[in-house]
């Protein structure tokens, strides 16, 4: 296995410890602050490996399968995963029906895309697809911090973190719906054409079969 590989497997390997952290397990919860700063630090370098695990790979020209394969399932696992926590840690930001319309669209998307690959196709990524990881994020993030404080003080200014932990989740739901359907009539649109591009190979061979051998 490469090193980018690897790191990408090290992000998978950090599902299971991003829900302990979340837990009530973990040891220094009784602590003000400690379990929510530690959960974000983690959850934000475990994403960083995201874009390292790719620049390596476009580097040293070790683009393969494999990683094709485990990046983005490492990333919808490290997402799923801080999502179903979050339902427990904090349900005033995190709602049930959220996490499942989050869920459900990461779904579906791995669905279209893996019909479309066995096609013969490929769904780029869209620019609201990656709207939507950026969202997640701060999501997460603002949902974690959310669990300790409704506000930061810094002098007379003041961060109303539970304001953006609210407008964030119901932005993320919103962009994670919208994105879902651009994903959906980016596959529709494809395979349309490719069905029109088979009748229209059909119709040729019907008609050349019908024209009299000279």
């Amino acid at each position: 296995m490469n090193l980018p590989n690897s790191i990408t497997t090290s992000r998978i390997l950090c599902v299971p410890l991003l829900i302990w952290l979340l837990s009530p397990h973990f040891p220094l919860r009784t602590v003000a602050g400690a379990q929510e700063i530690t959960v974000c630090v983690f959850f934000l370098l475990a994403f960083l490996t995201d874009g390292v695990d790719g620049y390596l790979a476009r580097r040293r020209g070790e683009i393969t399968t494999l990683g094709m394969l485990l990046d983005p399932l490492a990333d919808k696992l490290l997402v799923t995963a801080a999502f179903i926590a979050l339902v427990q840690y904090n349900p005033h930001i995190m709602k049930p029906w959220i996490a499942t319309v989050v869920i459900g669209r990461e779904f579906l998307v791995s669905g279209l895309r893996s019909i479309a690959s066995s096609e013969g196709f490929t769904i780029a990524a869209s620019d609201l697809g990656k709207l939507k990881t950026v969202i997640q994020i701060v999501c997460v993030v603002a949902a974690v911090l959310d669990h300790q404080w409704q506000a930061w003080y810094i002098g007379w200014f003041q961060i109303p973190v539970d304001s953006i932990a609210v407008a964030s989740v119901y932005f993320m739901a919103l962009v994670s719906i919208l994105s879902a359907m651009d994903y959906f009539l980016s596959f529709w649109s494809h395979v349309n054409r490719a069905g029109a591009h088979r009748r229209a190979g059909e119709n040729a061979l019907l008609l050349a079969r019908k024209q009299p051998n000279p």
